[in-house]
């Protein structure tokens, strides 16, 4: 004969080792499309049940700077929440996890009952309501036994068990689809952010191509303009000091360069691909990525003496705000 409590475990273990598996080929099949990255953002719901007991599994997850995993389980379900936590843990580098599991009693015996100690604490409550409210001549309208029991936690249904050794394995092995499908949800979603963050960062590249076809002609521009302002002001028969001269002209040349803004832009852009197509979180990188690219597209913009490289520095700022935008729901 089976031993029905070695049965559900079998279940429990071939359940998270499906998962496992799941998740391997998961990766593999993104590392073949060209991408690894994972959205934060995801969802799955999923019920079961075991003899007179039924249950609902919700799990969503947002994005966040790092690991925050919020679990509302029964707590009379002896261990269940440290064992939900150690299985998602592995699942989630980054972002904010809630999960929440409802079990309900549906079977005749489950009669309604006091919960004494959140009882005493509403009282307890009552009572010191009241006494400040006297303090300082407040009437209060009486309280009924009607009112109390409609409290949250007052009274609730009888679903403990002696030993719930039996109900904690059957809800554990409902877990794993939940699980899977919030995993391929998240790499659903990382997908369509890989699209989009790398239609972006090549719009980038092309408009870092266009500002230093932008930047040449304004040198030329600026050293036409340069040399008739000297030739109007040697014209003018001033005593111009030749070092000086020399020494305004470098300042100027230099403070209207942007090779090396244009340079740090086509590495950021290459650091870009290759975060994208790394294994594991990458999307803090990716924000301090955009971070820089945002600060040399300000410099371009302040070094600019022609609008058509103004005009290319204010699209390299439009398209860095969109992609830090995209970057929030990378893990």
């Amino acid at each position: 004969m089976v031993n029905p409590a070695r049965y559900v475990a079998a279940k429990i273990v071939v359940g998270f080792s499906c998962l496992a598996s799941s998740m391997q080929l998961i990766c593999r099949g993104d590392r073949q499309e060209g991408h690894v990255i994972q959205s934060m953002t995801g969802f799955a719901s999923a019920s079961g049940s075991h003899e007179t007991f039924v249950w609902i599994w919700d799990i969503r997850s947002v994005n966040a700077k790092g690991r925050d995993l919020r679990l509302r389980v029964p707590d009379w379900i002896e261990g269940l929440e440290a064992q939900v936590r150690s299985l998602i843990t592995p699942l989630v580098s980054r972002g904010a996890v809630s999960l929440s599991l409802r079990v309900t009693r549906e079977d005749a015996a489950s009669a309604l009952v006091l919960n004494q100690p959140q009882l005493t604490n509403v009282l307890t409550a009552m009572e010191t309501i009241e006494t400040q409210a006297m303090d300082i001549g407040l009437a209060l309208s009486p309280s009924n036994a009607c009112d109390i029991l409609a409290l949250r936690g007052v009274l609730e249904g009888a679903t403990e068990l002696d030993d719930t050794g039996a109900l904690k394995r059957a809800v554990l092995g409902s877990l794993p689809p939940v699980l899977e499908s919030l995993v391929l949800m998240r790499a659903s979603e990382g997908r369509a952010l890989y699209d989009i963050i790398t239609k972006q960062i090549e719009a980038i590249a092309g408009l870092t191509a266009a500002a230093a076809t932008h930047a040449e002609t304004q040198k030329k521009q600026m050293a036409q303009t340069l040399q008739r302002n000297i030739e109007k002001a040697l014209g003018g028969g001033w005593d111009l000091d030749e070092q000086r001269l020399a020494q305004e002209i470098a300042t100027l040349v230099v403070k209207s360069d942007i090779t090396e803004e244009i340079d740090r832009l086509g590495a950021h852009v290459s650091a870009a691909h290759a975060l994208l197509e790394q294994s594991g979180p990458v999307g803090r990188k990716l924000d301090f990525l955009t971070q820089e690219l945002n600060r040399e597209a300000n410099t371009l913009c302040s070094k600019s003496h022609s609008v058509e490289l103004t005009r290319v520095g204010l699209e390299l700022k439009t398209i860095i705000d969109q992609i830090r935008e995209q970057v929030q729901n990378v893990e």
